[in-house]
């Protein structure tokens, strides 16, 4: 048979084992310092050196950026509070030209309604005046006739009750009386 790898007597490894941890072993303490000591310097030359400038300059790149970004930000929203203004101002001067104009044509509209209101005015009193011209002459031409007519009538009638016709100027002169009293 084969020997055991260990022997509980020794506390040493066999002839093929590897013995303890290499960083617990004691007599590599003072290479494994340097070998720290070297990587630690190389490490912080490397980022000192390259890592961190490049790291640098992409945050400093980003808050130039950023800063940029901001400033064409604000200058676009003054330049869009312009514009906002200018077309409010714009919208305010359409508004009053519109109502300019609206009361000019009111004005006009109602003038000319005024205008040919008073022609009309003029026409009907024309007219008004030509008819009651008209109506005098008529109602003269009546009561002319309606004293003719009246004398006619009463003549007619006494003659007919009485048998014989009265006088002419006995009739007009009964008509002259009773006309005189409207």
């Amino acid at each position: 048979m084969a020997e055991p790898a260990h022997t509980a007597s020794t506390g040493h490894p066999a002839e093929g084992g590897h013995g303890a941890f290499p960083p617990f072993q004691s007599q590599t303490f003072a290479s494994q310092l340097v070998w720290l000591a070297i990587a630690f310097v190389l490490l912080y030359v490397l980022m000192a050196k390259l890592a961190l400038p490049r790291v640098g300059s992409i945050i400093e790149n980003r808050q130039k950026h950023i800063a940029d970004d901001l400033a064409d930000a604000s200058r676009l929203k003054t330049e869009s509070d312009a514009a906002v203004a200018a077309y409010e101002m714009a919208l305010a001067d359409a508004r009053a030209r519109a109502q300019a104009i609206a009361n000019e044509t009111r004005e006009r509209q109602v003038a000319e309604a005024d205008a040919r209101r008073k022609a009309l005015e003029d026409q009907l009193n024309t007219k008004l005046a030509g008819a009651e011209k008209t109506i005098a002459a008529t109602k003269q031409a009546a009561m002319t006739n309606v004293r003719a007519i009246a004398e006619d009538a009463a003549r007619a009638i006494v003659e007919r009750l009485i048998g014989e016709a009265p006088s002419e100027n006995t009739v007009a002169a009964a008509v002259a009386d009773v006309l005189k009293g409207r």
